[in-house]
């Protein structure tokens, strides 16, 4: 495994600190464990000041951004997500001279504990789902939009995934809203479905571009320690990034597989 190479530090600001990776894609490393039906072609162990990385972002090519919270990226303007619903643009985030920053605040609230930002590119928005309690249902876990044009945010979610459905028969807690709880959301390039990761009982839930629940992938713990953050590249490269636990925090380049895979333990 090879480590990352810090080759620039953008921001530090008071609520987030926005950090650019270069990497090379060397090493391979292959998961084939009966009931987790993936590979992880490269690990790149992160530096301690990532310890905590949460959100991440594809940039461009052999770059990703990394954060502490939610991150999105638009061009030269980077939007960050606090656990407590408060947007934050950075214009120019790879300026260390020419920086700004406005805030907003969204329909989320620390109750919520927002972790998850995603850019969608076709419609000029970015997507959110809270982590714990939605504002809307104690049901559902809502996607909800900010649209980059108004700045504003929709009051409605864009689709709802419904924890009560068999799909989640599963997974399912005394506390509905436990059942899934979101560490951060991603947009596949090319088959515009969602995919929403799990970092408390690692797992993925990849759903059509209508909202339908298409499959769950387990993830093993033993490789995905606490998976926090998710991005595609433009030709629809899966990476995923876990938090310091165990082992040092990284990134992770996935292919996923099509078998089914079956229920390992859960927390309740």
């Amino acid at each position: 495994m090879r480590r990352l190479e810090v080759t620039i530090i953008l921001a530090i600001l008071a609520v987030s600190a926005i950090i650019i990776y270069f990497f090379s894609k060397h090493g391979y490393y292959a998961q084939s464990i009966e009931d987790y039906t993936y590979s992880i072609e490269t690990n790149w162990e992160l530096p301690g000041a990532l310890k905590e990385v949460s959100g991440i972002s594809w940039v461009k090519d052999s770059t990703i951004a990394a954060d502490y919270e939610g991150l999105a990226i638009k061009d030269s303007t980077a939007y960050v997500m606090r656990s407590d619903g408060l947007l934050f643009e950075v214009s120019n985030y790879t300026s260390k001279t020419k920086q700004s920053v406005t805030t907003y605040q969204t329909i989320f609230e620390s109750k919520h504990n927002v972790e998850s930002l995603a850019y969608d590119e076709d419609n000029n928005r970015l997507l959110i789902i809270a982590k714990d309690r939605d504002p809307k249902s104690k049901r559902n876990k809502g996607v909800y939009a900010f649209s980059l044009d108004s700045k504003k945010m929709a009051k409605n979610p864009i689709l709802t995934i419904d924890l009560k459905d068999k799909s989640f028969s599963e997974f399912s807690t005394k506390k509905v809203q436990k059942t899934f709880r979101p560490s951060d959301i991603a947009i596949h390039p090319k088959t515009k479905e969602f995919y929403v990761l799990e970092g408390v009982n690692p797992k993925l839930i990849i759903l059509s571009p209508q909202g339908k629940v298409k499959k769950i992938q387990l993830l093993n713990p033993d490789d995905f320690q606490q998976p926090e953050g998710i991005t595609f590249s433009k030709d629809g490269a899966l990476y995923i990034s876990n938090e310091f636990h165990a082992t040092d925090a990284n990134i992770l380049h996935v292919l996923l597989e099509e078998k089914a895979v079956k229920k390992d333990s859960i927390k309740k």
